[in-house]
């Protein structure tokens, strides 16, 4: 507490009551109070109006709201305090599972989006993935690493955004929604394939990532192929990654593949930050029951075995 204690300018018969209070607060996500998480940033107090800013480790954009109303609701039952003005950032380390490799420049956290085999929502995962955080207040960007089949360009509505090179080094990336995004598919015709050998392939796909002109970015999520080939092995020797997502379906085929993609990257020390169970569940539109169409408790009962989390379960 005493390296952050600079920043407060609090009475010390106050100060002590503020800083319990900030501390039952529990942030849902950290499963710490918020003094005990290094969260408070600033504490000041002008007159009755206690200022208050927050620092979170993660980008919380959705909640910053219900927190204020929560905190300033403890807060001013001191009788030292009437009013709180709360101000919350968040600032996101640079963290890599390679330390061999160089991090990006504008980037802060590399993020694989991977599966077994194709057809379970990778694709869709990651696009959502990308929004939300962007919605979080992240800045985000999102890399197609599917050389054969990119599908991004389509899901963000820029298939016919061409890359430009302003030094004849380096490319741009398109922007949509919000973030940023680059794709093989940006530089094929829509109905052209590319017929190209593995090593082909995996430098492509080092060139997307290092040849693209990154806005200053808090994620880069990249949608893998499937499989855990030529691209993989690249990604996880040349490229930062933080971690990986695991995209699967409950079904035993898509659960199996999944698995060779859990063991894969646990083989190269990349961590698995969790399971995306897509297709896990239909809700009828008509009388609202649900069904397991594809099985069920696939994703939770992998996740159990390889001891990561499950994220969630997509309808379908």
């Amino acid at each position: 507490m005493s390296s952050a204690s600079q920043n407060y300018r609090l009475s010390d018969d106050l100060l002590g009551p503020v800083l319990a209070i900030l501390d039952a607060y529990r942030d849902p996500y950290l499963a710490l109070g918020l003094v005990s998480a290094g969260c408070i940033r600033t504490l000041d107090l002008d007159g009755k109006c206690l200022r208050l800013g927050l620092i979170y480790p993660y980008p919380c954009l959705t909640q910053h709201h219900d927190t204020v109303i929560a905190l300033t609701k403890q807060l001013t039952l001191l009788d030292a305090i009437d009013e709180v003005e709360c101000e919350i950032d968040f600032k996101l380390a640079q963290i890599s599972a390679i330390p061999s490799v160089e991090p990006l420049p504008n980037v802060k956290q590399v993020i694989a989006i991977a599966s077994g085999k194709g057809g379970v929502g990778k694709s869709t995962t990651a696009v959502n993935l990308a929004l939300a955080l962007a919605g979080e207040g992240a800045q985000v960007g999102i890399l197609d690493a599917d050389i054969y089949g990119p599908s991004i360009p389509l899901m963000l509505g820029v298939s016919e955004f061409k890359p430009e090179s302003p030094d004849g080094k380096m490319m741009t990336a398109a922007k949509a929604h919000g973030i940023a995004a680059q794709s093989i598919g940006f530089m094929l015709g829509q109905e052209e394939a590319a017929v190209w050998r593995g090593p082909m392939v995996a430098g492509a796909l080092t060139q997307l990532i290092n040849e693209t002109l990154w806005p200053e970015l808090d994620y880069l999520i990249i949608d893998m192929p499937p499989g855990t080939g030529d691209i993989q092995l690249t990604l996880s020797q040349k490229v930062p990654v933080t971690g990986a997502i695991i995209v699967t379906t409950p079904q035993d085929i898509a659960l199996a593949d999944a698995k060779k993609g859990i063991n894969m990257f646990q083989k190269v020390n990349i961590p698995v930050l969790g399971i995306v169970e897509n297709m896990s569940f239909h809700i009828c539109s008509e009388c609202g029951h649900k069904e397991h169409p594809f099985g069920s408790h696939g994703g939770s009962k992998m996740a159990e075995r390889y001891h990561v989390p499950l994220l969630g379960g997509i309808a379908t």
